[in-house]
């Protein structure tokens, strides 16, 4: 998230509104591609959690090292693009998520759980480098008073690719191995593991070429936003203390901490219902655990379509925040002693249509999407609020609160491993994230000063 307001100048969009549409469109396809690389997750880490035999901790390390390079990636990200452009960037980013892919294939021939996770890693720093480069053109693409729209068209695309990318993978990967449990042969692992190479392989090509025609593209440079602050702000980004003081300032602001809190807490619920539904669809018995996450993701897409039409028309944004933290509690209660033999759900909504007989349990996991997705865009405006010539600051802020996607599998992992009720009763971590996001949406975002 960028502003265009960090001096209180108003600037010109990047390009008219005759010409912006080969960049927009380049824009939006890249947003694809992050969702596609990220929401992919959601059938890995249940598919390796099976070929490599793996604790429920462990298969969420293979989250943790993926989002986890949001936390070390993010800031040199910034200074690379500082140095090389944000075009340039981009491309730079889609080669280390080329190079990351590439690196699945010796991962699934020697089936070495470390290298899996550091490929993981890879993709996660080329994503992390890639969304700082490319988030700046979704305000500066065209007039900001539509910058809203463009926002959540953005947010739709990268959740639709969510749907898509784990079709993809279980009709390219999965599709040939029907069996689940811990009782398959050395074989059948070699087999699936092997199933990972081509597809990684063609995943790897395509991003790489997609780098080569952003390089080439007509894709305007955005212009550094040092040209256009106060001389008393020019030394932000080539002074440490200045940088430091300004973080500093930034962390004097309540709303502006708890923000980034209630992101890293959002995050770790959104990722806990999207990367997890899969590996516990599996714990289950459920064959098609590789889609799994499509359920997640078309309920968000369907949250993100819900909050464009009732905000802030019918419902303002604090309020869907607390009818969304709401939401998610209910969920939750619903889903950690919810009974993993009742179809109530699945035979009103889904058997009717030709849909899945499956558990309501997992299909409460899959409506989280709906409470989750309205999340972001309202903490996002609440937390920067008055901040002024830190607004920047506060986005990068709130920016690395992406790091609970990092975290909150691992603690699902973790009290799953404690409970009675083995993964079912490691949802219970997501208690309080979202009473946490509750006190965000009622009183939180309020708070001007400690």
């Amino acid at each position: 998230m960028v502003t265009d307001k960090v001096s209180g100048k108003v600037k010109e969009p990047l390009v008219n509104k005759s010409s912006n549409v080969i960049p927009m469109t380049i824009v939006a396809g890249l947003f694809f591609i992050l969702g596609f690389a990220t929401w992919i997750n959601g059938a890995l880490m249940p598919y390796l959690k099976q070929i490599l035999q793996l604790t429920p901790f462990q298969a969420s390390l293979i989250l943790f090292s993926f989002y986890i390079a949001v936390t070390f990636a993010a800031i040199p990200s910034s200074i690379l693009i500082r140095k090389v452009g944000y075009k340039n960037g981009m491309a730079l980013g889609m080669a280390v998520m080329m190079l990351a892919g590439l690196l699945f294939i010796p991962a699934a021939k020697t089936q070495i759980f470390a290298l899996f996770l550091f490929a993981q890693l890879v993709m996660g720093s080329g994503i992390t480098l890639l969304q700082t480069a490319v988030n700046p053109y979704v305000v500066r693409i065209g007039p900001e008073e539509s910058a809203a729209a463009r926002i959540s068209i953005m947010g739709i695309l990268n959740k639709s690719a969510g749907v898509i990318a784990p079709l993809v993978f279980a009709a390219l990967i999965t599709s040939g191995f029907n069996d689940v449990g811990d009782d398959i042969s050395q074989t059948q692992i070699d087999e699936m593991a092997n199933g990972l190479i081509l597809p990684y392989f063609g995943m790897a090509l395509f991003i790489g070429i997609l780098a080569i025609i952003v390089k080439n593209s007509p894709l305007p440079e955005l212009k550094d936003d040092d040209n256009d602050v106060d001389s008393n702000d020019a030394g932000l980004n080539e002074s440490g203390s200045n940088e430091t003081g300004h973080f500093k300032e930034a962390l004097s602001h309540p709303s502006l901490v708890l923000g980034v809190v209630a992101i890293f807490f959002y995050v770790a619920v959104e990722v806990i219902a999207g990367d997890t539904i899969g590996s516990f669809a599996l714990s289950l018995g459920i064959k098609n655990y590789a889609v799994m996450t499509s359920y997640t993701m078309i309920c968000m897409v369907v949250g993100y379509i819900l909050g464009i039409a009732l905000i802030p028309k019918f419902i303002s944004q604090q309020k869907a925040l607390m009818v969304s933290a709401i939401i998610g509690l209910l969920l939750t209660a619903g889903i950690i002693f919810g009974d993993n033999n009742s179809f109530v759900l699945a035979n009103s909504l889904l058997v009717p249509f030709g849909g899945a007989q499956l558990p309501d349990t997992l299909l409460m996991i899959a409506l989280l999407g709906l409470a989750n997705a309205i999340v972001w865009p309202a903490v996002f405006p609440l937390a920067l609020s008055g901040m002024g010539k830190l607004t920047s600051t506060g986005s990068a802020l709130l920016i690395m609160g992406i790091s609970g996607g990092a975290f909150g599998p691992l603690f699902w992992s973790m009290a799953g491993s404690a409970s009675s009720t083995g993964e079912q009763g490691g949802y219970i971590v997501m208690f309080p994230c979202y009473l946490f996001i509750l006190f965000y949406a009622i009183k939180g975002h309020k708070l001007r000063q400690w």
